[in-house]
């Protein structure tokens, strides 16, 4: 692997790069497959999922018998783990709810906000040579707590046009009310516009690769909310030499295994280190069964060896990584200067993968640079917050001169006239019809 020295900062754009396919022709192909599907509905997603997926579907939904079937061939241990792992996804969740609140803003004037969940919210569930069962509890459960009238879960069926038994048995403990098969573009135009057998829904939720990532895009454009740009995997990791080279190695495979187009980061200030963190790759690369997926992901890697702290907190704030990794006797300065990031694991014992799966954060993340302004998935994307106020005949003799003043220094005489006649009405004068009266 290339290491990078001291990098000056007119590099910077260059190394916070991450692979991506062109857009252009990726925007021209998620046009074509959203019209389809909105004219043609299920055939189309039929005839997506057969040329892309090289699948031929007789029915797009999972059936109750197919489902019970495929959910009790998960074994024992798994489902022990994945019982673990919604248990502390649950409590963690639960931990955000938000409450609401009520404040009088001036006398007579009353405002409040509530929580109310989103009705319905599509889950995209990545399936292909990993199908990600651990992504159904990421946002099913949340969608449950959160109250959400119908979760509809899309999946890539596998070449026999099934579903992984572990996505079955996890949507089936929470409270998944459909499981689609198909992926990719296809499922998220389903997710849209609704088909014969597709519920539209109001929410897309779920990470993917650059074409699911361009599709979610789209349906913004049509209506339809999105939680996150969530795209390809992609991890950074802060070390020094108090960290295992052997540990730093897995962390980073364990991102570049999720598909070519991942992208992994190791930032230290010894050379050695990074040198160390090299050899363990080469050897742990070999005796994976992804290790070619691994390979091509790893050439978009980055080393890079910076002896100024500041600077490699500028860098990693400027890169603003989905996954951060922090092993390093400088943690505490890293983390009061830390901006930009979407999960953090901190310590030589706290593995990227404990976050996927079991620790209880959301693995649902900003990447390619949106978590400059996006934040870890959670509560708060599945509900919607409304505001309330009522105002007391005091409020508005409160209130009523200053919405006047300033409606009418913007123009909008209509927006005055409302408080004036109420202003009026209070002092026992009817505006409308000119006469006087008691209030």
């Amino acid at each position: 692997m290339k290491i990078y020295k001291n990098i000056p900062r007119s590099e910077w754009p260059e190394l916070c790069q991450r692979p991506r396919l062109r857009t252009g022709d990726l925007d021209a192909l998620v046009s074509r497959v959203f019209d389809k599907v909105r004219v043609s509905g299920d055939e189309a997603v039929k005839d997506f999922t057969r040329q892309f997926d090289k699948v031929a579907l007789s029915g797009l939904t999972v059936s109750k018998e197919e489902w019970e079937k495929g959910a009790v061939q998960v074994p024992e241990d798994l489902r022990r783990a994945i019982l673990k792992a919604k248990k502390n996804i649950e409590t963690f969740h639960k931990a955000q709810q938000s409450q609401g609140f009520s404040v009088e803003t001036e006398q007579g004037v009353r405002c409040w906000q509530k929580s109310v969940p989103v009705e319905k919210v599509g889950i995209y569930i990545p399936g292909g040579t990993a199908p990600l069962f651990s992504t159904v509890l990421m946002l099913a459960i949340p969608a449950q707590i959160a109250g959400c009238r119908q979760i509809v879960l899309c999946t890539p069926p596998d070449t026999r046009g099934g579903i992984a038994p572990a996505i079955l048995f996890a949507a089936r403990i929470t409270g998944v009310d459909k499981v689609v098969k198909a992926g990719g573009i296809q499922a998220i135009a389903a997710l849209t516009y609704g088909t014969e057998s597709i519920p539209k829904v109001d929410k897309i939720f779920g990470p993917g690769n650059q074409y699911v990532t361009a599709a979610k895009r789209k349906a913004q454009t049509e209506g339809v909310a999105i939680d996150m740009p969530a795209g390809p995997s992609e991890l950074l990791v802060i070390a020094d030499d108090t960290a295992s080279p052997a540990f730093v190695a897995s962390d980073l495979l364990s991102q570049a295994e999720h598909g070519p187009d991942s992208q992994v980061v190791c930032i230290s200030d010894s050379l050695e280190f990074l040198e160390s963190v090299n050899d363990a790759l080469d050897k742990q690369l070999e005796k994976l069964p992804r290790r070619e997926i691994a390979r091509k992901s790893l050439q978009n890697a980055r080393f890079l060896f910076s002896s100024d702290k500041a600077e490699t907190m500028d860098f990693v704030n400027e890169y603003a990584p989905e996954h951060l990794i922090i092993v390093s006797r400088e943690e505490a300065f890293y983390l009061k200067n830390l901006q930009n990031a979407g999960s953090v694991f901190l310590g030589g014992y706290t593995p990227e993968s404990a976050g996927d799966y079991v620790s209880g954060t959301n693995h649902t993340l900003p990447t390619g640079g949106f978590a400059r302004s996006y934040g870890s998935l959670g509560m708060d994307d599945f509900t919607k917050k409304i505001s309330f106020q009522r105002i007391s005949p005091e409020g508005m003799r409160n209130l009523g001169k200053s919405i006047e003043v300033m409606a009418k220094a913007e123009g909008l005489e209509a927006h005055a006239q409302a408080a004036t006649l109420r202003l009026a009405a209070l002092k026992g004068i009817d505006m409308v019809s000119g006469s006087a009266k008691h209030p």
